[in-house]
């Protein structure tokens, strides 16, 4: 059976429950509030989905310094 993820709206109490995906969400163990389903990610942690997600945000990060690079004898920066 499946884990899900819930955090109870009135007393935000997050915890798992195990269930088939056609039973309802359960009511909080501490209030008796409605629970919501969370739905949450795992990052990759390794191999090339990580590799393309760090090259994404260094693309995003602005660099200081860009544009004002000067170019002298034999630079080979590539710029």
């Amino acid at each position: 059976m499946p884990t899900y993820d819930y955090e109870c709206t009135p007393c935000n109490l997050r915890l798992e429950a195990r269930h088939s995906i056609n039973t309802q969400a359960p009511n909080c163990p501490q209030c008796e509030g409605a629970l919501t389903r969370l739905i949450l990610c795992a990052p990759a942690a390794h191999g090339h989905m990580a590799q393309g997600r760090e090259q994404a945000m260094r693309s995003l990060q602005s660099t200081p310094g860009r544009g004002k690079h000067q170019h002298g004898p034999g630079c080979g920066c590539g710029h």
